[in-house]
């Protein structure tokens, strides 16, 4: 049976094309995130907005089993070219784009013909695994920090071509500085709350921090993040990449997640009696996370090129470990500074890249703390030392291991973890899984050098 009313649908579209077309909006762009991480669009005209709202735009089934280079590998639940799916925009998401004007986008949420939600929405997962953590009384808060390299678009594979200043340099914000200006100034008018925009470690590297969110939004806000980053760069002749690594001797792209868990108004990563301020419930959340990193790779790190990039000394969080304020662990404690602690305190998620759908992020995050809340886990003790510099017993001793070095070990703990698979469905965990094997295929045998080349413009 449907679970749309299309005619309340229809008559909200209605008022907000009539809102769109006051603000000079031609074009509303529908998206979703695929599961190979390739943001896919369809757009209709204003005029269209009501009639997309209450009975979708059509997308071929087939959309599920897209690589990242736009092969369409098979699959346990493919039905190849059969089928159809329709595509509703999320009017209380919809967003007029500063960055492209004319041009309104609205994430979109994946229904069949008859109104039945589609098991491979990836968004709805987002919302499903938000509301499992409502229905346990607690809420979270996320966000995404987004890298990027930019290079001036006539030589786009050259790092240095668009700034060539030293490492969180000035010298960057001077050569760069209006384009800085206007990204977050435009990002401003479409509603995001710029924290931090600075130069990073990499030659043409920037670094972009956003206001937390519910889980649903930050993943939303991070695909419009990203997409205005894009926007943006072309404005200025330049060419943003946001691929894990770049080219093989850079220290690459992350896509770090920050969350806390609240109960009502606190914040239950701070004025706990656990290490560092955590709550009972707090330890036990990211103890579900810290448990669970090898398998959330699959869904964090997916692409074969994010390996690259997961390296020890690269303050990636390649061994499995937590501390306060250490980079090197994977789940890094912030505290933030006294006196705004009960406000500032979270939990970083260091070892994911940008090649990540964000809402299937959001998604096993939350699964995997919930999971830690359920079985009353503990976090080990907090490493305070850059665990690559301790001996391979040093780190046994601890119970500090290597998070995986490859897809296929990523893909290996996911499909072993079987209350992982269960919150994500059969249907969907088996469906990214056969994505991620089609890819390791696909690039089996490539170096590093051609890896990094192929994929360098991808996400």
């Amino acid at each position: 049976m449907s679970q749309l009313d299309r005619a309340a649908l229809s008559e909200r579209g209605e008022a907000v094309a009539d809102r769109l077309r006051r603000e000079g909006a031609d074009l509303v762009a529908l998206t979703f995130v695929d599961n190979s991480g390739v943001l896919r669009a369809k757009a209709v005209p204003v005029a269209k907005l009501a009639s997309a709202a209450a009975w979708g735009v059509g997308a071929s089934n087939s959309f599920d089993f897209f690589l990242c280079t736009d092969l369409i590998t098979s699959g346990a639940y493919s039905r190849g070219p059969v089928g159809d799916l329709r595509l509703h925009p999320d009017l209380d998401a919809l967003t007029v784009l500063s960055c492209r004007p004319g041009w309104a986008w609205a994430p979109v949420l994946k229904y069949d013909q008859d109104g039945v939600p589609h098991p491979q929405d990836a968004r709805a997962l987002a919302a499903t695994a938000t509301a499992r953590l409502a229905g346990h009384g607690y809420s979270a808060l996320m966000s995404f920090e987004l890298e990027w390299i930019v290079t001036a678009e006539s030589t786009p594979d050259d790092p240095r071509s668009a700034t060539s200043g030293p490492a969180y340099g000035f010298t960057r914000i001077s050569q760069q500085g209006e384009y800085l200006r206007a990204l977050a100034s435009i990002l401003d008018e479409q509603g995001v709350a710029v924290e931090q925009i600075h130069p990073e470690y990499a030659p043409g590297q920037f670094e972009l921090s956003v206001a937390a969110a519910d889980p649903v939004r930050a993943a939303d806000t991070a695909v419009l993040v990203r997409e205005t980053i894009r926007a943006v760069s072309a404005r200025f002749g330049l060419r943003a990449s946001f691929s894990p690594k770049f080219s093989p001797d850079d220290v690459g792209n992350g896509g770090h997640v920050h969350l806390s868990i609240w109960d009502g108004e606190r914040n239950l990563c701070a004025g706990g009696d656990r290490a560092f301020g955590l709550t009972p419930v707090a330890e036990a959340f990211g103890a579900g996370i810290l448990d669970r990193l090898p398998a959330l790779l699959a869904i964090g790190a997916p692409s074969v090129l994010s390996y690259l990039r997961l390296a020890p000394q690269l303050w990636t969080g390649a061994f499995r470990a937590w501390g306060l304020e250490n980079r090197e662990a994977p789940l890094r404690m912030i505290r933030g500074a006294a006196g705004q602690r009960d406000t500032a305190a979270n939990l970083e998620v260091k070892c994911f890249d940008l090649t990540a759908n964000p809402y299937l992020v959001v998604a096993a995050l939350l699964f995997a703390g919930l999971a830690g809340i359920a079985e009353d886990a503990r976090l080990p003790e907090p490493l305070d030392v850059d665990p690559a510099s301790l001996t391979d017993d040093e780190r046994a001793v601890r119970g500090i291991t290597r998070l995986p070095s490859s897809l296929a070990e990523a893909v290996a703990a996911f499909e072993a973890d079987k209350s992982l698979r269960a919150d994500f469905g059969d249907e969907l965990a088996t469906t990214l899984m056969d994505i991620r094997r089609a890819e390791i295929a696909e690039f089996s045998g490539a170096g590093a050098a051609e890896l990094t080349a192929a994929l360098r413009w991808t996400h």
